[in-house]
């Protein structure tokens, strides 16, 4: 135990905290909470299911793209092979998803949703809207459609720089004009 005099010594060099350190001035701490608050409203919305915005992402997207082997999709979303494998495993679980080994190259899985798969994002695409437009409920039309382009001009200029990139397809929407960068030499090895 330390003597009482050095007890003092320690608290008074404690350094005293100021209006630089507040994480509501670091936009990288108000995306994470802006995430974790669309996570809680997806969930609330979906309850009926129980399935995530990833796992739904990942259907909706299989919905479009039928039949893309597992690192194409991984990059059509942005996640890591690792992370699309594991979400893949639980659709194919819950019979939403069906991976099948390719005929030209048995090393890739191709994957497609079923047809309760289909029926599932058909079921909750309203779903899945209102989670979005409660995300935005608190701006007005204009400010939506601004904040929208700020976001997509934030995640296409350092799109590179996450541990997945994104590689969206030409099939995407309009409005998210992520230009497809070239593949680096990790996301050429073969394809899982």
């Amino acid at each position: 135990m330390l003597p009482h005099s050095r007890k003092k010594k320690i608290v008074a060099k404690t350094p005293k905290f100021h209006a630089h350190t507040s994480v509501w001035d670091r936009p990288g701490f108000l995306v994470r909470r802006l995430h974790q608050i669309h996570v809680a409203i997806f969930l609330e919305e979906m309850a009926e299911d129980n399935i995530t915005p990833i796992q739904y992402g990942l259907l909706s997207a299989l919905a479009d793209l039928p039949g893309l082997d597992q690192l194409s999709l991984a990059e059509e979303i942005g996640i890591d092979r690792a992370n699309v494998a594991d979400v893949l495993t639980r659709l194919e679980n819950r019979g939403l998803v069906i991976r099948t080994v390719s005929t030209q190259d048995n090393r890739r899985k191709l994957c497609a949703p079923t047809k309760q798969g289909l029926a599932f994002v058909r079921k909750h695409y309203e779903n899945m809207q209102r989670a979005q437009d409660r995300l935005l409920r608190p701006l007005d039309p204009a400010e939506r459609a601004e904040f929208m382009r700020l976001l997509r001009c934030v995640v296409e200029a350092s799109n590179d720089l996450g541990r997945a990139p994104l590689r969206p397809s030409a099939q995407r929407g309009a409005a998210a004009k992520i230009e497809e960068r070239p593949r680096s030499h990790a996301s050429t090895r073969t394809r899982g």
